[in-house]
């Protein structure tokens, strides 16, 4: 994370999606006849395309009875003593030979434990980035980051009566809370434990805020800080260390937006002996699919 656009240490797949996997150039879903084109919202044509960049998890469902019992089958040829769960099905849809039990499961997207999105690839090829994304040994500091396009509610046969929007992923990133900060670049008179400490408490601070979904303009920005602007980290170890506590976090659209849309993310440290308030911002542009930074962060000032 030394510079804006930086990665995350670790990822499952950074190659963009097609646009599409068939030969007309659309995706669609067969259970509900939709279609998503890049840059193409569904239903009015005329509405802006609902855009999603959001933290939280991937996990495969059984959207029936018949694929979890098939699951069953593939599972009971082999030997799978002393494994758990997590790592049997893991391995099992990683398995090229049982590639047709991944292409049937719902894949599902939570934030915060509750299921949010269903997620569709928009190119098949990709599968192994969905497949990826699960954890032999799945951890509470494990993040996954999903960026695409939202399109309708998903049918109640989709995924076993689970009803929630449809997203399709244009990337997928995956890591551990550890292998963000060890990538944020550390200042050298801040000390790596303070500076660790202060940098998830900066990235769970927006995981947690009310209704992060990552479908709003605001959440977009906020997510895509965190994940990749080390700007954001520095400061509030810098605040800490002189005695500051991070006491808010907002957003709200720049004056400067007009046929772009730039939201303004706004971090408030107030010193926890004078009580004096000091106000830090940086623009994200979210205009379009993939957000990026506008201006780096620097002081506020009410208006």
């Amino acid at each position: 994370m030394s510079e804006p656009n930086s990665e995350p240490a670790t990822q499952t797949g950074t190659r963009p999606a097609a646009v599409a996997p068939d030969a007309n150039g659309v995706a669609r879903l067969a259970s509900c006849g939709c279609s998503s084109r890049s840059g193409e919202n569904f239903g009015d044509p005329a509405t802006p395309p609902a855009y999603v960049y959001a933290l939280g998890r991937i996990e495969a469902r059984f959207p029936s009875l018949s694929v979890e019992k098939e699951y069953a089958q593939a599972i009971a040829r082999n030997s799978n003593s002393g494994r758990t769960d997590s790592r049997t099905l893991q391995e099992t849809l990683a398995d090229r030979n049982n590639r047709y039990l991944a292409r049937s499961m719902c894949w599902v997207f939570s934030i915060e434990g509750l299921p949010t999105y269903i997620v569709k690839l928009r190119d098949p090829s990709d599968l192994d980035l969905l497949v990826s994304a699960l954890r032999p040994a799945p951890r509470a500091t494990d993040v996954d980051v999903v960026i695409g396009v939202r399109g309708p509610l998903a049918t109640f046969e989709m995924c076993n009566g689970l009803i929630v929007p449809v997203v399709f992923i244009s990337q997928i990133y995956s890591f551990d809370i550890d292998s963000l900060i060890q990538s944020i670049p550390r200042p050298e008179k801040l000390a790596a434990d303070d500076f660790a400490a202060a940098a998830e408490e900066v990235f769970a601070r927006i995981q947690q805020m009310a209704d992060n979904a990552g479908s709003t303009d605001e959440h977009r920005a906020l997510n895509y800080l965190a994940l990749r602007y080390s700007g954001i980290y520095t400061q509030a170890a810098v605040a800490f260390a002189q005695n500051s506590s991070l006491t808010a976090v907002e957003t709200r659209t720049s004056p400067l937006s007009g046929t772009r849309r730039i939201i303004e993310v706004i971090f408030t440290y107030t010193s926890r002996t004078t009580d004096v308030a000091d106000k830090y911002f940086a623009r994200v542009d979210v205009t379009e699919e993939y957000p990026f930074l506008v201006s780096k962060l620097g002081p506020y000032f009410d208006r």
